[in-house]
Order: structure tokens, then sequence, then C-alpha cells
């Protein structure tokens, strides 16, 4: 389809695990409103954390009949939707199309004893050379294994495996289907960007295949939305319907990543740390020697995101900041984080570099990149009386900074020009501290909802509003980065001269993780 002048609106739509969102964009990429509401899951015992499908469509339909409000003549306006959200977990239907259960989510960690058991095999190698995703227990494949193991009854009722945005995409247009970044880290070959036989049967469920969907690139194909969606969102009947890829990719599109030039990166800093690189082919994939990361085919023909998440990155620094709340309520003060941070920059700022070493492992799950840790937690090195609150700060965001060099290093060399989007990208302090332990260029991207911008590029190039993927991202990303910023030349030397013992602390510290778990434990020796 080629869109019309009079069809000039974009519907974003973000299921993501904090919140769901429907955002609309002209299709020059002009955001005119948006509406959220907060996602429902429940995490239950057994590391079980689900979601009750019908209520995540019910919420859409919600977040899409408000932005209707929001937006003049939408129902006449709309030239496509876009639909992407949180990525992994296991969302089953049957026959019908409807659940045979609650969704498992991305946080749902009751397969990981069966994932320690197929890293430590001989299959651990050749399953990371097949999918070029490092195996965890958040994602649908491993997931799948222990509800054949544990709830069979269930997997005999489903006919078809989805993820959240694919459950989404089946209401909206009736089509049973997924894209191909998720299919190839769920359970594929990233060299074919689709599922695969043999990666099933290593992780044990060669007879599961028949719940995988068929592929579709959003970028090239969409559906109509069909009668009975159109109704219940109250958009006409017959309007493309795109599937987007997984949210982060999606966020990585709509914040940068897609670039001409070389060596391009792009940092999402969150309660978790995102980083990524694009390469231009399969070919140009590079594997680490840990079997960690995700591989994901990009939504641009020939080209691969790499990416390497660390657990824990804002919430190293909201644990510092509650440390001074909790002490100021101590004495009757009262304030907020948003409060403290007002003047964090600064505070940072004023901080001499490098006086002390951490490791930003603060998340109760441990690490997961560059390495797999279950048992990781954070530490501070280097601590003297004459250390004050600055100090620490400043160490936090420095770790912050060395763990994402940390994980960039596993994908190959440092990145030349790295974009940052993300709750803390509007840090002035750790934006300096990021550019100088990278060596690099920094450019911030300044636009809000970065993910339901990236899914409704994608609906833009399927409905042939752009040439490609190229055309559609110098027009709704360039205007929304920073120009350069340069890293300070001292402070990278500086960093570089740290990064190493950074990385050594971390090596050495495996075993006293393992003992101070077993310790917490209750456990007599280790």
């Amino acid at each position: 389809m080629t869109a019309s002048a009079s069809r000039d609106v974009i519907i974003g739509i973000d299921a993501g695990t904090s919140l769901i969102k429907a955002v609309a964009f002209t299709l020059t990429g002009e955001q005119l409103a948006d509406v959220s509401r907060p996602n429902a899951y429940s995490s239950l015992a057994g590391g079980h954390v689900e979601q009750d499908m019908a209520r995540t469509w019910s919420d859409t339909v919600a977040v899409i009949r408000a932005l209707a409000k929001s937006v003049p003549d939408l129902s006449a306006r709309i030239a496509a939707i876009a639909v992407t959200g949180q990525g992994d977990g296991t969302w089953l239907i049957d026959d019908d199309g409807r659940p045979v259960a609650p969704a498992l989510l991305w946080l749902d960690s009751r397969a990981g004893r069966l994932v320690e058991e197929i890293r430590g095999s001989e299959h651990n190698a050749i399953l990371y050379r097949r999918t070029g995703s490092g195996l965890n227990a958040c994602q649908q494949g491993p997931q799948l294994a222990w509800l054949q193991a544990h709830l069979p009854d269930t997997i005999a009722r489903a006919t078809t495996a989805f993820h959240c945005k694919d459950w989404l995409y089946f209401l909206l247009t009736g089509e049973r289907a997924t894209d191909p970044s998720e299919a190839t880290f769920s359970c594929g070959d990233f060299r074919r960007r689709a599922f695969d036989a043999e990666t099933a049967r290593l992780i044990g469920i060669a007879d599961l295949t028949r719940l995988f969907p068929p592929v579709v690139d959003g970028a090239v194909m969409t559906h109509p939305l069909t009668a009975a969606a159109a109704i219940e969102i109250g958009l006409p009947e017959g309007v493309p319907v795109c599937l987007g890829y997984v949210d982060v990719i999606c966020n990585a599109l709509g914040a940068g990543l897609y670039d001409p030039s070389p060596d391009v990166g792009c940092t999402i800093i969150g309660s978790t740390g995102m980083h990524m690189r694009l390469v231009p082919s399969a070919d140009a994939v590079t594997l680490n020697r840990e079997a960690t990361g995700y591989t994901m085919p990009f939504p641009v023909p020939g080209h691969y995101a790499q990416m390497q998440s660390n657990m824990a990155a804002t919430l190293n620094i909201d644990w510092m900041l509650d440390l001074a709340c909790d002490l100021l309520a101590a004495e009757g003060v009262t304030r907020t984080r948003a409060e403290l941070i007002r003047r964090l920059d600064d505070q940072v700022l004023r901080a001499r570099p490098g006086e002390v070493l951490f490791h930003p492992f603060i998340s109760d799950a441990g690490e997961r990149g560059p390495f797999v840790a279950h048992e990781a937690s954070a530490q501070f090195f280097g601590l003297r009386s004459r250390h004050r609150y600055g100090d620490l700060m400043r160490g936090v965001m420095e770790g912050l900074a060395f763990a994402a060099r940390d994980c960039y290093a596993a994908m190959g060399s440092l990145p030349r020009d790295v974009r940052i989007t993300g709750g803390a990208a509007k840090s002035r302090a750790l934006g300096a501290i990021l550019g100088a332990a990278l060596d690099c260029d920094v450019r911030i991207c300044s636009r809000a909802e970065a993910g339901a911008a990236g899914a409704a590029m994608i609906a833009a190039v399927a409905i042939d509003a752009y040439p490609d993927m190229r055309a559609c991202a110098e027009r709704w990303v360039a205007p929304h980065l920073s120009a350069p910023q340069s890293p300070d030349a001292a402070l990278a030397k500086r960093y570089a001269s740290i990064f190493p013992t950074y990385l050594e602390a971390r090596l050495a510290s495996r075993p006293v993780w393992k003992q101070l778990a077993a310790l917490r434990a209750g456990g007599d020796h280790v």
C-alpha cells in the first residue's frame, strides 16, 4: 500500500513490561499524542511471573480508544498500525485462538535449572553458534521445555506459541505470526532469520516445533485490520497492521542505531543497560567465548543487531539515592529521588575520576552480560576514609560505564559513535563518563517514545511512505539526536588505564560471590 495524502498518521503500540502505550505519529515522524496505562502481571512462588492475556488485549484496546480522542479525525487519517512489545516469554493459544494458560513473561525464571544444565553441556556451544544468543531462562525455547516436562496438558492444548506483540497482532489481524528477531533468538538460526528444527532438538523440544508460527517481516508485509478488531478499537476495517520487531530492536531503531556511518552503537540506560551494535551481514557477527548476548535480525536487509545487556543500570543509582533518602528521613527530612537527582550531576562532576572502583551488579538476579553469574553482586573497591557520597556516586556511574565497555568489547571493537536513550540519558555526568570510558562520541536521543517510533518506522517503510529505512531514519531520527559530544581526552586515557583493573576484579570475584551466596542460603560449606 502507498500512503495517501489524507492518511497521514501511524499508531505505534508498545506493550512493555511496565506500560502499554499507544502513540500517534505523522508520516514525517512528528509525535501527535500518546496514551499509556500500567501493565499488570503476577509474581508467584517458584520464580513464576505470569500475565493475563485477555487483560493485555483489553488494556491495548483502551489505550487505542483513548488515543483516538486525542487525535482529531484519527479514523479518517490512520495510515497504519504498528505493534511491538516486551520480548521473550511464552504466550500460548489453542486452535480457536484462546489462551490455554496465563503468559509466561521474560521475568519468569522457572526454567533456570534446565538452562544451567544445557549451558554446562556440550550442546551449549552448538546452540550459541546457531542462534548467536546466549541461552537464558527468559527465552521461549527453555520455557517450552519446562512446560513440556511439568505441564504437559497445557502444551497438549496449545497450537501456537506467541510472544506478547504476536498475540496482539493475532487479535488485530487474525494472523498467527512472529517476526524474524524473536524467531531467531527464541529457537532459531540467525543466519537464516528463521526458526530451526536442530536448535529445537538441542533444547529438548523437537516435538514442539508445531507451535512455531510463520515468520513475517513487518518491513515488507502487512495484514489488514479485521472487522471484529476494527469494532473493538474504533478504527476502520482494512487498515494495514504491521508486526514490528521485538521492543529492543524498535527502541534501537527509533534511537538511531541505523546509520550509514560505520561503528555506531546504541545504549539504553534504563533499569537495565542494553548495549547494541549494528553489523551489515551474518558473517560480521562477533560471537564470544562466554556464549552470552543476543544476535537479532534488524529490519534492514542483511543487517543484524548484536546486543549485550547488564542486568542493572539505573537500579544502582536508585540504590545510592535511596541510601541518602533513608538517612535524611531518619533525621526528619523528606526528600524524593527526583529532588536529589537535580543536584546529582554537579556533585558527581566535582568528584575526582577513578577514586573508587564499583561493580554495578546490584540486581538480585545476578548478571547476564557479558558473562552469566547468578551470584554476582555489587561491590566497591579502594575505599578510604576521605571518600564521600559524591565519590561513591561517581564510582557508581563509572562502574556503569565500565560495564558498558565490557559489553561492547564482547561484540568486537568499541564503537566510534554511541547514541544514548533511556531514563538516565539526560544526565550530563553519565553521558560524559560513558563517552570517556568508551572513548567515543556520544549523541543523546531526545525522542521519548523510541520503541513505538521504531515500530511505526517499520510500518512507514512497509506502506511505501519511504523507499527504504535509511530515508525514513533521516526524517524520523536525525532531528532528535543531539550534536556529537566528543570525549575528554585526559579522562578517556585515565579510564583506559582503569578498565583492566575493573575486569581483573570482576574475574577474581566469582568465587567470592559463590561463597557469599552459599552463606546467605545458610549452607555449612562452600
